[in-house]
């Protein structure tokens, strides 16, 4: 394949044209040739040299219809780009996986033949994996990035693969574009950073020339992309599905998975220091969870519709850059799943799990979403490099729970092959399987027609109206959250064109914003408004189901509190405390100067998880400082003390004090900023009263006070 070029050295000289064929060629830098476009850059070709007349769209039935097995360009460009790794998975390299269960809540029969959801109370097996999209396995957790919720149900009818995000939309409209985002968004070639961030000139580049991402860019600068716990996140299948019953009766279905546990996030600057002190932090998180038994649990809801609600609704629900706001289609809980065991071996469960959207039982069918068309061809591509053959299914993580029987035989590493002289079908020996008419997967005979095009259908054009509808959702602090995003990436974009590109998008979502970053990033002079296809609709209601804050669990439960002692801490506070932690189903961790631990009051041995220096307060959802007077003046003087009370203060949490403690507020420089949030124990409140407030999780009022998370200046 030749080589890529540069755009300057594409543009051709005298001496490097040369012409065959009555035909003008560019010579590139390796001796190559290449057509020379009317622009003077050279033609974007096949790896076979075929010129490529569209590389965004791919060719369809129609501009709404599925994708044809004949689009060879789309063939080709995605076979290569699932085959650029190995044996490492090109995206969503870092996951963490863990097994369960799902438990239906009633039978769905009305709706779909799936036997997952026949019978009310039954359970299925289930593999879930977690993970990042743009590092590599060894990059951190709390990398601000998209997180992979994949879940492989083991059904009495095969496996189902439901391969989403936690995330509702994505970046493009047609996996054509796939390849173009995952190279744009990975560490530029020619010098191979930065590692598992967007904040870099060509992911920026590519979304500012990309308006359909523009709603994806909002989700991906709030605080979604930052969770605080693989526990803490929602789960979305992204595309439309179909239910189909046993009469072939279709129903529109979209999934999301809901935490039981609540939404949680935490600040940038905190996911800084937290990947400093723990980059295993959410697999950490999960492995203590499950193995102390608390295990996580969500439940799984579905938006049901018909073609005329699909017909009515303000957008296209084939666009997978669109959401179905609840308010309009409120969700329906339909069972729930809980992951209560760890795999006995990393690598062979968590790594090689396998997932395919095209892995679905009878019942469930797909949309014609372009998106997903896409994925459904691209995935067993993407197993046959990683996993080394066509039998990745042999393997146990991989190979389904119920009878299977079929006629594929021999490969790389076959395990099982057919037994008996015929393995092919039909044959007149009575051997071997049968295909079933009844029990067999039916696909929904939907009617098509329309050319052979590839086209974008208008009804997709709109790329700014639910991107400003999710910015209008969120409370104020998550949307000066998002705006320090932008302004952090943009930051660290060294073209000034694409970062005034970018801000001319911002301002088709909201004036406010843009100028907010603009004016952050130094920009002098405000560029005009992108051009866009659709006007920016003013009339979309706020959807509080899109916030984080607004949908915040209200209680501490599953969440952790770390208490700093020291030599002398009262004793019965401390197990006061702890009890109350207890009661709350949360956990309490303790830190001390010593590794080992301190000696209470009573004279009794209290051990610790930390040292102060191992146990910096990022990694605890709140924080308790009870010391003891006689300690405080070695106390003071350790920077990790100070630090792990301001670090608590700027990322608003509430921290509980015995007033021995007040010295090190002061030398944090906390004492002077006292609010509700900074509660004195037992003085201001009962410890019952402090685990009730922390049920709140932040103390949000304190954020404006604060420049860029920053704490107050020390006390003098």
């Amino acid at each position: 394949m030749a080589k890529p070029t540069s755009k300057s050295a594409s543009k051709s000289s005298a001496k490097d044209t040369v012409m065959i064929h009555d035909q003008q060629l560019h010579r590139g830098a390796g001796g190559e040739l290449h057509q020379i476009a009317d622009d003077g850059n050279d033609i974007l070709t096949t790896a076979q040299g075929g010129p490529v007349a569209d590389d965004q769209n791919t060719l369809r039935v129609g501009a709404r219809g599925p994708a044809l097995i004949d689009d060879f360009h789309f063939r080709e460009k995605l076979f290569h780009f699932d085959h650029e790794r190995i044996p490492e998975r090109v995206v969503h390299a870092r996951g963490y996986g863990a097994h369960g269960f799902f438990e239906t809540y009633e039978s769905l029969s009305d709706l779909t033949r799936a036997d997952v959801f026949q019978r009310a109370g039954e359970k299925t097996p289930v593999f879930v994996r977690f993970s990042t999209v743009a590092g590599n396995k060894g990059s951190a957790d709390l990398a601000r990035d998209v997180r992979g919720f994949a879940v492989k149900m083991y059904t009495k009818e095969g496996n189902w693969d439901l391969v989403g995000n936690n995330i509702p939309v994505f970046f493009i409209q047609d996996a054509i574009k796939f390849p173009d985002l995952i190279h744009a968004a990975k560490p530029e070639p020619d010098r191979a950073f930065p590692q598992a961030q967007t904040a870099h000139d060509t992911f920026w580049d590519f979304i500012s020339l990309t308006p359909e991402s523009m709603n994806m860019v909002m989700w991906i600068m709030s605080d979604r992309t930052i969770p605080r716990s693989l526990r803490f996140m929602e789960g979305f299948g992204v595309h439309t599905f179909r239910f189909v019953n046993a009469n072939d009766e279709s129903t529109f279905v979209k999934f999301h998975w809901k935490p039981k546990l609540g939404l949680q996030s935490v600040a940038w600057n905190e996911a800084v220091k937290i990947n400093g002190a723990d980059p295993d932090f959410h697999r950490r998180d999960l492995w203590q969870s499950i193995q102390s038994g608390n295990f996580p649990e969500w439940e799984l809801c579905v938006q049901l519709f018909d073609q005329d609600f699909a017909d009515s609704f303000d957008f296209d629900i084939l666009d997978p850059t669109k959401i179905i706001p609840e308010e309009i289609l409120p969700v329906r809980p339909i069972g729930r799943m809980v992951l209560d065991r760890m795999p006995d071996n990393f690598f062979a469960e968590t790594e090689q799990v396998a997932f395919m959207t095209q892995n679905v039982p009878p019942g469930i069918d797909f949309s014609n979403d372009p998106l997903l068309q896409g994925r459904n061809f691209s995935y067993l591509d993407t197993q046959l490099k990683r996993l080394g053959g066509p039998n990745f299914t042999h393997l146990p993580i991989n190979a389904p729970k119920c009878p299977f029987a079929h006629f594929q035989q021999d490969g790389h590493m076959a395990m099982r092959n057919p037994v008996g002289r015929a393995n092919y079908q039909p044959n007149s020996f009575g051997e071997g399987p049968r295909e079933s008419p009844t029990r067999g997967y039916r696909h929904f005979p939907a009617e098509e027609q329309g050319q052979k095009v590839r086209l974008r259908p208008e009804s997709f054009a709109d790329h700014y109206s639910q991107a400003r509808q999710f910015y209008i959702s969120q409370t104020a602090p998550e949307q000066m959250h998002i705006a320090m995003a932008l302004t952090f990436e943009l930051s660290k974009v060294e073209t000034p064109a694409i970062r005034e590109r970018m801000v001319s998008h911002l301002l088709n979502i909201d004036e406010t914003l843009a100028t907010t970053v603009a004016q952050k990033l130094g920009i002098q002079s405000m560029p005009k408004p992108a051009d866009a296809a659709v006007p920016t609709r003013q009339d979309l209601e706020p959807s509080p189901a899109l916030s984080i804050v607004e949908k915040g669990p209200k209680r501490f439960e599953g969440r952790k509190l770390g208490i700093l002692v020291t030599d002398g801490v009262d004793a019965k506070l401390l197990k006061s405390l702890v009890q109350a932690i207890s009661k709350a189903n949360a956990v309490v961790e303790i830190i001390a100067p010593k590794v080992g631990g301190v000696t209470a009051s009573d004279g009794k041995f209290v051990e610790a998880h930390h040292m102060i220096d191992g146990g910096p307060s990022v990694l605890f959802d709140a924080v308790a400082l009870l010391t003891s007077p006689e300690a405080m003046d070695d106390l003071v003087k350790e920077a990790t003390a100070r630090d792990f009370v301001a670090d608590a203060f700027q990322h608003c949490k509430f921290i509980g004090y015995h007033e021995s403690a007040m010295s090190l507020l002061e030398k944090a420089g906390v004492a002077n900023a006292l609010d509700e949030g900074i509660v004195s124990l037992p003085g201001d409140m009962d410890v019952s009263g402090f685990v009730e407030e922390l049920g709140k999780l932040r103390v949000w009022g304190r954020e404006p006070s604060l420049k860029l998370g920053k704490a107050p200046p020390p006390a003098a």
